[in-house]
């Protein structure tokens, strides 16, 4: 009687570690489905960080979650705390793993592994860490990580029978070069992200969405998005963002909320400003200062024009001072 071929279910960021784990698990002859999940701080141009790439090199189903208003209510408040800067990196993969183990249960996959590696990530991937994820998952020994299951305790799949444990792996630590030399044997020279990337590990972006946090209760992703282009000044209860390209000028108009003002100096070189919370005279004069300050004319009296739905306002400030400028940035 034939055996009944296992189906797993991978985590795929697209990464080497994930690509690998993917690799050696199907060279078990293991039925393998890919999940990925996109946040709203992923560091990649593109969604999936690479991953459909990898999931069509391999021929393996690609399922592409991405995380919206959910996620960031963990983001803002994750019971384990952040790592460097603003990622909390345990409650984010407690979050995945909740919804990678929903999917599981649909696909009828009978474990799900990643490529996480032992001590590789300092918050999130060091043995203590790895326990805690799984408890508060539900996943208490069903997470097989190939990449280091040789150094960790035996999951169910193992104890099953269900992976070849001669197969697994047992790399620990910071360093990539075992993987890039098992990338080589396998053949894989294309696995973009090598290390992944998080905008929440970015002490600029971090210090932007902190300010965030403080001073809005309830966050979009047209918010989220928005950190991600422009210079950004805090006047008291006003955000102020300015542009700094043609390219970054047209995002602000796109994301511009119907109550948000925008400005644009007259006459020269400009770039577009917005500005949000209440249209006290104070805070029109320093948003239109911020704008003559980074448009084109460099001396004198700036003709600055303002409105919420087109340019009918008119105001004159004179240029401030590069000082005056660094106490408004938010950092």
């Amino acid at each position: 009687m034939e055996k009944e071929k296992v189906k797993a279910l991978a985590l795929l960021s697209g990464g080497l570690d994930s690509t690998l784990a993917v690799k050696l698990i199907l060279d078990q002859g293991i039925e393998v489905e890919a999940i990925n999940f996109v946040t709203p701080f992923c560091l990649c141009k593109k969604g999936g960080c690479g991953a459909p790439e990898v999931a069509e090199k391999f021929g393996i189903p690609l399922k592409i979650v991405s995380l919206g208003g959910e996620y960031l209510r963990v983001i803002r408040k994750p019971k384990y705390g952040y790592g460097r800067n603003m990622n909390p990196c345990i409650d984010c993969r407690i979050f995945m793993l909740k919804k990678a183990k929903k999917y599981a249960k649909e696909i009828g996959a009978a474990f799900i592994f990643t490529g996480e590696v032992l001590d590789e990530r300092p918050m999130s991937q060091h043995l203590k860490a790895l326990h805690i994820i799984e408890e508060e998952a539900g996943l208490k020994g069903k997470i097989l990580r190939p990449l280091s299951a040789r150094l960790l305790p035996k999951t169910e799949a193992e104890k099953k029978g269900l992976v070849d444990e001669s197969k697994l792996l047992d790399i620990r630590g910071r360093s990539r070069k075992r993987q890039i030399a098992l990338a080589k044997e396998f053949g894989i020279t294309d696995y973009p992200c090598p290390a992944g990337g998080c905008l929440l590990t970015y002490k600029e972006f971090a210090a932007k969405l902190r300010d965030l946090f403080r001073h809005k209760k309830r966050i979009s992703l047209r918010d989220v998005r928005l950190l991600k282009i422009g210079r950004h000044f805090r006047y008291g209860r006003n955000k102020i963002v300015v542009g700094r390209n043609k390219e970054e000028n047209e995002v602000l108009l796109r994301l511009k909320a119907q109550n948000d003002y925008f400005f644009e100096a007259q006459g020269c070189g400009s770039p577009i400003t917005l500005l949000q919370g209440p249209k006290t005279r104070q805070a029109v004069e320093q948003a239109a200062k911020l704008t003559a300050y980074y448009s084109d004319q460099k001396t004198g009296n700036v003709h600055v024009k303002y409105g919420r739905e087109k340019l009918e306002k008119n105001i004159s400030v004179d240029r401030p001072s590069s000082e005056e400028v660094e106490q408004l940035r938010i950092k």
